[in-house]
């Protein structure tokens, strides 16, 4: 498996850190500041209780170093690793009181984008060889879609268009409000900025010959079963990009993979991604 990605820039996920804790530490961490003293400090790791893909360690330092920036940080592995359960994934050290502040919300950050980068890198090993793409969405928990797509490409997924903004695809809806998928297609090619591509949502064969014939080089096979996307793809030939979506699971991905489609988008990504199990453990005093 490649690299991970270069993590998102901190400008674009910073304040959803701020917002995070603000919601969990409040006024305060009453529990820790009654029972902790003050000036007692020690070391804490971060460590898997499952296999997991690694990634959100730059989010998790933050979490910290927003809390007390003098607490002493060190990864023991790297953003995008795959490792089995026990393993420290991070080590913290300093003052008590603040490691245990910022544990929750250091630990929600890394379970859900370890969680993510996971289920990406099983669908993305259940296809390998056959040279199709898994893809993302929009489908991301609603302000985190930054730090859900990097968790994506860190567990090898190829992401989508970030928003609205950066990418043409019509769907069903817009080809209804158009009238019909022919003035749909010919209005979103007319108008389209340079370098950004027209997706077009087909549902049949009879679909695609339309948008094809209509100007289209890239489909969305919606919810289209293995057969039909076989048959759209011996019918467009090499020219048009191909993408299946919809009802695509463990059991059936590859089978997709393998009708001749060169992306397969998968919504559960990022929407329905079992969070990992990671912990926080103090780590005993060796004196």
């Amino acid at each position: 498996m490649a690299s991970a990605p270069c993590s998102p820039p901190l400008s674009s996920w910073c304040s959803l850190v701020e917002r995070a804790i603000a919601e969990d530490v409040g006024a305060g961490d009453i529990t820790s500041s009654l029972t902790i003293p003050a000036a007692a400090t020690g070391r804490a790791r971060i460590e898997s209780r499952e296999p997991v893909v690694v990634c959100g360690l730059d989010v998790a330092e933050e979490v910290f170093r927003q809390i007390d920036p003098q607490l002493a940080l060190e990864r023991q592995v790297r953003e995008g690793d795959a490792v089995s359960a026990d393993i420290s994934l991070l080590h913290v050290a300093g003052s008590i009181r603040s490691i245990l502040t910022a544990e929750r919300t250091a630990l929600n950050f890394m379970t859900r984008m370890c969680g993510v980068a996971k289920q990406a890198r099983r669908f993305v090993e259940e296809v390998a060889g056959t040279g199709a793409s898994i893809v993302d969405t929009r489908k991301t928990l609603p302000g985190w879609r930054v730090l859900d797509k990097y968790a994506a490409a860190t567990g090898g997924a190829v992401n989508h268009r970030v928003g609205l903004f950066d990418g043409i695809l019509l769907k069903d809806n817009h080809i209804a409000a158009a009238g019909c998928l022919t003035t749909a297609v010919k209005s979103a090619l007319a108008g389209a900025p340079a370098g950004l591509r027209v997706q077009v949502e087909v549902q049949s064969a009879s679909e695609a010959d339309e948008a094809v014939a209509a100007g289209a080089d890239f489909l969305l096979l919606d919810n289209c079963d293995p057969g039909t996307c076989r048959a759209i793809a011996e019918r467009c030939g090499a020219g048009v990009l191909l993408e299946s979506s919809g009802g695509i699971d463990m059991h059936n991905v590859r089978e997709h993979a393998e009708a001749g489609v060169q992306r397969i988008s998968i919504g559960a990504l990022t929407h329905s991604a079992p969070s990992a199990d990671l912990a926080l453990e103090m780590i005993a005093n060796d004196s």
